[in-house]
């Protein structure tokens, strides 16, 4: 069974993943279908709702999800190659200025010294290439033990923490 990293720990990926959608297809009971399949014709989609995700690509706009943002359980992020950084913007609109609290997945060819930075932007899973070693990867969350600035996971800068 395919696994995931979620909230720092290796996991089953309970989700089917698709790469198309057509209408009429029978989906599985927890699914994750492309954006543009989905906004095709939202309403179809309602009984699903709790345990439906979509998958954008990086040049997708997050906020063509801003009326269907609190019925979503997972976003999922596509990145077409690890220099490709549009991904790690999408999840900050998403999580700050759309308010979504749902998973927020990063897919595609992610490496696993990416995941600090990931988080920090407001990703709680990651789904990597079959070849890749959970694991392994599941260190780099963990990479660095502080950050100076403010992100999703910690919005004031170190400055303006309270240490202990």
């Amino acid at each position: 069974m395919p696994v995931i990293i979620k909230n720092q720990k290796v996991i089953s990926d309970t989700y089917t993943f698709y790469s198309s959608y057509t209408s009429g297809d029978v989906l599985a009971e927890r699914s994750i279908i492309p954006i543009d399949d989905f906004l095709a014709n939202p309403t179809q989609f309602e009984q699903h709702s709790g345990s439906l995700g979509v998958w954008l690509d990086s040049h997708h706009e997050p906020e063509v999800l801003s009326s269907y943002i609190h019925q979503l359980a997972v976003i999922a992020i596509n990145f077409p190659s690890f220099t490709d950084g549009r991904g790690y913007s999408i999840a900050r609109v998403l999580r700050e200025r759309l308010g979504y609290q749902g998973e927020l997945r990063a897919v595609g060819d992610i490496l696993h010294d990416q995941l600090f930075y990931l988080k920090r932007c407001g990703f709680d899973a990651f789904k990597l290439h079959a070849e890749k070693d959970p694991e392994e990867a599941l260190r780099g969350l963990n990479a660095f033990s502080i950050s100076y600035q403010g992100a999703s996971d910690h919005p004031q800068p170190l400055f303006r923490r309270r240490l202990h």
